[in-house]
């Protein structure tokens, strides 16, 4: 499956026309730039508020992602600070912002074309419910892919309507006030535009139009230049009607000549239309959320699934023991995990998956933990993975412990797409049962999960189960943040090799891991030290065998340079090097794409057969993107005869960089990367942990709404190979496990795409705001090619409460706060208000956004709440954030700053929010 990458320096490198706030010669604003502007200054904001209302001070060192991140997390622990899931989150939102331009390039509401006012404003009012719907549920990527989608929509309405011709400069609110109407609209067939033979003009829209405030937008055609009388066109060289008369356009995606101040006065609208959305759904969502939604988290996510099966007693006391030392080891550090997952799994049950931030819940559920049953291996553990999988942050460290096989080896496939999706990584440690005579002790059935942890960039560790508890310091060395990976490698058969790999000044605490039987190896620093295995503690470092596991922590004071360590064993190994550091990479391999909107596409399948393959790196360093430079990237073998196929790399700015690498290797495949750390001028190598390899198969298919409950959802998708026709098995599969039916198989034609329809209902009693994570597999006849698609479901319940919540002010007793600052600290003042949703759904959760005093209130089930708000005069603002239990957000703000004097102090508050009374914004 492909999705448009919306990123606008690489449109650069295309030709042909665009649309949507498209660039030319880099002076034209576009979606990425309105987008990124907007989420960087709201994500700004939140983490000051943040720090600031816990005692902190929020000062970031420069304006990169990197330094942002590091100001946001850094003042309330030590250590360091990866930005890669903030830079992972906003390239969601990227991505599927553009996908808008590819998949629904002729939907007129999707781009407010044609008029369709009504239409597009339905598009954002479901698209935000769905949004803050997922939030609650904390399926942060599913809302993440949701607010790509409609700041596209919302954006376009102000380049794509005469709204900034009439002299309008605030954004409409009423676009996501769906409480308001939408008025003034251009009839049907009343003439909007007057005829502009050159194709541009300056300003083409009806005087009488322009005199009455009447909205319209220009007419859109693709395939068709009809359109009716005298209306105005989209405009350029993609829309046909363009030509027809009134000819020319009036969308204002370009900075030209002739529409220099318009194109601005579009600009500036969308971006504080991004901005005022991203707000209501901040206030939706709570800071603390709307963070974790824009991937502001600490890096490390401890997530388990464990066998609960009657032999399991000494693992399952492991893995609490494993916990409970990272929660009280960690605590107030960078490495304190940001979220704790636990999933069971026994036979035939498996799940509920548990999510929490809080390490006492997590201890409290692991405890929880009881061995029962489970005779008759094998067990359910692929089940139990496909939960973690689609239930944990994208690049998750997942842990398995078992001692069985697995019953559900129908799903490795499924499995295998989740982590090439994800690019998590997956460990297991793999133990022998006491009591569970009947199961082979054999190699074969753990066979599975070595190929899983192979390609996932993970260990399958096999120890004895007195062993487990040596074993399992490999969980506490990933628990951390900024783990990077700097080499893997695999050999199946085992031979003697010598492996290279670079440690560079910003490298912390790095450990090798080799997992392999009678593996010798010896390692080598810089300098020519040696150390090998036979030597526990040397001069290099640490060295800790057990089981199939060696273990080997380097020295504190390691030398910079060229490493190398050689490993001689006949039988298979498998060999990584990680290390702690802020230098790292994030990655999507994409394709180009031709059109009316020419592109790139990001693949969530396996990259395409007999082309080159084209990536997109987002470098990230110690001081921004500009404190690294880039050497060499490629591709890489993992196993077999090493192949490296180097890449061709163009600098897109911004830490962006675009490979194309001309030949890719045969087989499995890892991305590589070498360059040169600007801080310390010291050389860095990286490495990605998920194996990939081409297809001859291709998927495609495009989620252009929500579920409901109860009711049955289709979504069209199609399948084309470039390789023999034939027969091809599809198989689908949900992690919901959601009643779900498609075709069993599709007869292909090479070079020719098959349609199908898959359907999948939601039960009527599932929660709205559920996601469900859909695998759609399609496979050749012989197996020997096949490709997947992996798409995210969102279920939202229809929603017809759209009105916020009111506050009116009941009292304000602030006349003993003296004019003299100085003496603030020493009197009080007071504000009493009564909130009320109506007729609503009633309110959800009240919050102070604003003020250092205390907020009290009565009870949330009361038809009207009493609050009370208590401060120091000292703190002389304050804003509370009411949600009614589908998401709509009241702001009720009061200052008692004297109209007659500057204020007490310095607040970036907005003028119009200074001039607001003490009220919610009114109803209608």
């Amino acid at each position: 499956m492909s999705s448009i990458l919306g990123i606008a320096l690489l449109a650069l490198a295309l030709s042909g026309s665009t649309m949507a706030f498209a660039p030319i010669g880099g002076s034209s604003s576009t979606h990425t730039s309105i987008t990124g502007t907007a989420l960087l200054q709201k994500v700004t904001e939140t983490c000051r508020a943040v720090a600031e209302a816990s005692g902190h001070e929020f000062n970031p060192t420069g304006n990169s992602a990197e330094e942002l991140v590091q100001a946001c997390l850094g003042p309330t622990a030590t250590g360091d600070v990866s930005a890669a899931k903030f830079r992972s989150a906003l390239q969601d939102i990227y991505i599927q912002n553009g996908l808008v331009d590819r998949d629904f390039v002729s939907s007129a509401p999707h781009h407010f074309n044609s008029e369709a006012f009504l239409e597009g404003r339905a598009l954002i009012t479901e698209g935000v419910a769905s949004i803050k719907a997922n939030i609650r549920n904390e399926n942060f990527k599913a809302a993440r892919e949701t607010l790509g989608r409609v700041l596209h929509t919302l954006q376009d309405f102000y380049s794509h309507s005469n709204w900034v011709e009439l002299g309008y400069t605030e954004p409409y609110i009423n676009l996501i006030r769906p409480d308001l109407p939408l008025e003034n609209l251009a009839e049907v067939d009343t003439a909007t535009c007057s005829d502009c033979a050159r194709g541009t003009c300056p300003n083409p829209i009806l005087p009488n139009i322009l005199k009455e405030k009447k909205l319209t937008s220009g007419y859109m055609g693709i395939f068709s230049a009809a359109k009716p009388q005298g209306k105005c066109s989209h405009g350029g060289a993609a829309d046909l009607t363009s030509t027809t008369v009134p000819r020319g356009g009036i969308n204002k995606d370009e900075r030209r000549s002739d529409n220099s101040a318009l194109h601005t006065a579009a600009v500036n609208a969308a971006t504080s239309a991004t901005l005022q959305l991203l707000d209501d759904i901040r206030g939706a969502a709570g800071d603390s959320y709307f963070l974790r939604m824009m991937g502001i988290a600490r890096s490390s996510v401890v997530c388990f699934v464990i066998d609960t099966t009657g032999s399991m007693s000494d693992d399952i006391q492991e893995a609490k023991s494993v916990v409970y030392k990272i929660i009280d080891s960690k605590k107030g550090t960078q490495d304190e995990p940001s979220e704790y997952i636990l999933v069971p799994f026994n036979d035939p049950g498996f799940g509920p998956m548990i999510r929490t931030t809080d390490p006492d819940v997590m201890k409290e559920e692991i405890s929880k933990l009881r061995p029962k049953g489970g005779d008759d291996p094998p067990e359910m553990c692929l089940s139990g993975l496909q939960l973690a999988l689609t239930g944990a942050p994208a690049s998750s460290h997942i842990y398995v412990f078992t001692d069985a096989g697995p019953k559900d080896h129908n799903l490795k496939d499924t499995i295998v797409a989740l982590i090439r999706s994800t690019k998590s990584t997956v460990s297991f440690f793999l133990t022998r049962g006491r009591s569970r005579r009947r199961r082979s002790l054999s190699a074969s059935p753990f066979d599975t999960y070595k190929d899983l942890a192979l390609a996932s960039g993970g260990q399958a560790i096999e120890v004895a189960k007195k062993q487990l508890p040596q074993a399992t310091d490999i969980i506490l060395d990933s628990s951390t943040s900024a783990l990077v990976t700097i080499l893997q490698r695999a050999r199946n058969p085992g031979k003697q090799e010598t492996f290279p790999f670079m440690v560079d000044e910003s490298l912390k605490n790095i450990t090798l891991y080799i997992t392999g039987t009678s593996v010798r190896f010896t390692l080598t620093d810089p300098a020519g030290v040696s150390q090998s295995d036979s030597e526990g503690s040397g001069k290099l470092g640490t060295i800790q065998a057990v089981g199939n596991l060696r273990r080997i922590r380097v020295n504190a004071d390691k030398q910079i340079g060229t490493w190398k360590i050689n490993i001689n064993s006949n039988s298979p190994y498998t060999l990584k090097v990680t290390g702690q550091s802020t230098i790292t990479f994030i990655y999507d391999f994409v394709e180009a794409f031709q059109g009316p909107h020419p592109g790139y596409a990001v693949i969530s399948g396996r990259p395409q057969t007999g082309q080159p393959a084209t990536l997109l790196l987002s470098v990230m360093g110690r001081k921004g993107p500009s404190s690294v430079t880039i050497g060499e990237v490629g591709l890489l073998t993992t196993s077999g005869s090493e192949a490296f196929s180097n890449g061709k790399a163009t600098d897109m700015g911004n830490g962006d960089t675009l490979v194309t690498v001309a030949e890719v290797p045969e087989g499995e495949f890892l991305v590589m990367l070498k360059g040169t750390d600007i801080v310390s001028n010291s050389q860095f190598q990286r490495q990605s942990t998920t194996q990939m390899s081409v297809s001859k198969v291709n998927i495609k298919a495009v989620v252009d709404s929500s579920m409901e409950p109860g009711k049955a959802f289709s979504l069209p998708f199609s399948v084309m190979t470039q390789g023999p026709g034939g027969k091809y098995t599809i198989e689908s599969n949900n992690d919901r496990n959601f009643p779900m039916h498609s075709p069993p198989s599709l007869t292909l034609t090479t070079g020719q795409y098959a349609k199908a329809t898959l359907t999948i209902t939601p039960p009527s009693n599932t929660p709205s705001g559920t996601d469900a994570t859909l695998t759609i597999k399609a496979k050749s006849s012989s197996g020997a090619d096949s490709n997947y698609a992996v798409l995210k479901l969102s279920v939202v319940t229809k929603i017809t409460d759209f009105v916020q919540p009111l506050c009116t002010v009941v009292s304000v007793l602030a006349d003993s706060c003296p004019e003299d600052v100085s003496q603030c600290d020493l009197f009080q003042w007071e504000l009493s208000a009564n909130l009320t949703d109506g007729n609503g759904t009633g309110i959800g959760s009240i919050t102070l956004r604003q003020g250092d005093g205390t907020l009290s209130y009565t009870s949330l089930s009361a038809t009207v709440i009493q609050a009370t708000y208590n401060s120091s005069c000292c703190s002389n603002i304050v804003e509370v954030i009411a949600v009614d239990k589908v998401g709509n957000v009241g702001k009720c703000y009061h200052s008692i700053v004297r109209s007659s004097g500057p204020p007490a102090f310095t607040l970036s508050l907005p003028l119009w929010l200074c001039l607001l009374a003490s009220a919610f914004m009114a109803r209608p």
